[in-house]
């Protein structure tokens, strides 16, 4: 009896070693398979020895038809370019007052007082000051001003071209002044302005240490703009 119960316990033993090996080299579910059934957009995993779709499903995937997207027409894009500096013609004739005072070896003008008409931009307003150290009859002045009105100017310049020259050694006497003036600047929509104005004029003098001589300038050129 022994013997027998022994036989028994040792294939008990057989069949468990056998029955661990095999759960350790398959997995547990590997009698089992898992599908993928379809139905319209709906999807559905299905996972048994023998698995079948529930009925109305297939296992075939249904194509995806693409909707045709609708085509987008590329608009337009302004292109910024950077501004390029405008160039506005400048022409008018100033008349007014100027304000001189003399010395023994100098002419001061103290202030320009004109009004200007013609194609002046609106800069109907000139203002301004100069001296000049003259040793001849004809001889080189500085002097400096603006040109405004509408809320905007310019400022001016004379360069060294610029040029007094009266008519005789005395006064009384016409002075006419000749030079190129360059733009400076300004204000409003001329700020920033740039640019060269010829500028002709006369004014007469009587002599006296201090006086107000009436004057005459014609003003051309080109005013550049930022």
């Amino acid at each position: 009896m022994r013997k027998n119960h022994s036989k028994k316990a040792k294939v008990l033993v057989l069949f468990t070693a056998m029955a661990f090996l095999f759960a350790q080299g398959v997995p547990a579910n590997a009698a089992n398979k898992t599908i993928t059934c379809y139905k319209g957009t709906t999807v559905k995993k299905v996972t048994a020895a023998k698995p079948k779709c529930p009925t109305g499903y297939t296992t075939t995937k249904p194509k995806v038809t693409a909707k045709p997207t609708a085509t987008v027409k590329p608009t337009a894009t302004a292109t910024t370019k950077p501004a390029a500096d405008a160039s506005v013609a400048f022409s008018g004739t100033y008349k007014g007052k100027l304000s001189i005072v003399w010395g023994d070896t100098y002419l001061q003008v103290t202030g320009v007082n004109g009004t200007g008409s013609g194609n002046v931009l609106g800069l109907t307003d000139m203002s301004g000051t100069a001296a000049a150290a003259p040793a001849g009859i004809c001889d080189t002045f500085d002097a400096k001003g603006s040109i405004s009105g509408g809320g905007s100017s310019i400022n001016v310049t004379f360069d060294s071209s610029a040029k007094g020259c009266a008519e005789d050694e005395s006064a009384p006497t016409t002075i006419k002044i000749t030079g190129t003036a360059t733009i400076t600047g300004g204000t409003g929509k001329y700020a920033g302005a740039s640019g060269v104005l010829k500028v002709t004029g006369t004014f007469s003098v009587k002599g006296g240490s201090k006086e107000d001589a009436a004057f005459t300038m014609d003003v051309s050129g080109n005013i550049k703009t930022k």
